[in-house]
């Protein structure tokens, strides 16, 4: 193609609001805001990590107060359910002794897997994203996480 070529699908594609990665940022704010709303409501604070579908962190917000060590983990948690199209509670039950994916926690520079990692997908059922959410009990980053990935638009 020529540069002009090039450019001109590059703007068309950025006009009608296509990211090269799967999800905007706008859509990641979303998220997060719907995420908060649900850790408020679970009277909890939370650590929430938006990634693309390249498992490259769009947003991230820590809420005050929220523990500092969570933030690493949230951003795992993201990167381990995109990596792999599913939740990490269910990878976490794959990895346990015996399981068929014993020991993936170690690859790919560590990974999480308990409940608190969700795939983000559109309205076609693609993922195009996921969210990871860290700083309570496991069945509330999981709900928190839930909410955040329904709102995709």
């Amino acid at each position: 193609m020529k540069k002009t070529t090039l450019l001109l699908v590059f703007m068309i594609c950025s006009f009608i609001g296509f990211s090269q990665n799967g999800i905007s940022l706008e859509q990641a704010e979303k998220m997060i805001a719907v995420a908060k709303e649900k850790a408020i409501s679970l009277d909890t604070k939370m650590n929430i990590s938006i990634v693309d579908a390249g498992a490259n962190l769009v947003a991230f917000v820590r809420m005050d107060g929220a523990w500092l060590g969570s933030a690493d983990i949230s951003l795992k948690k993201a990167k381990t359910a995109r990596y792999f199209n599913m939740n990490t509670g269910i990878i976490g039950s794959l990895s346990q002794p015996g399981g068929s994916l014993y020991n993936i926690e170690h690859s790919n520079g560590g990974l999480i897997t308990f409940p608190g990692g969700v795939p983000i997908k559109n309205e076609a059922g693609e993922v195009i994203g996921a969210i990871g959410v860290s700083g309570s009990s496991v069945e509330n980053d999981h709900a928190v996480a839930e909410a955040g990935a329904s709102t995709t638009n």
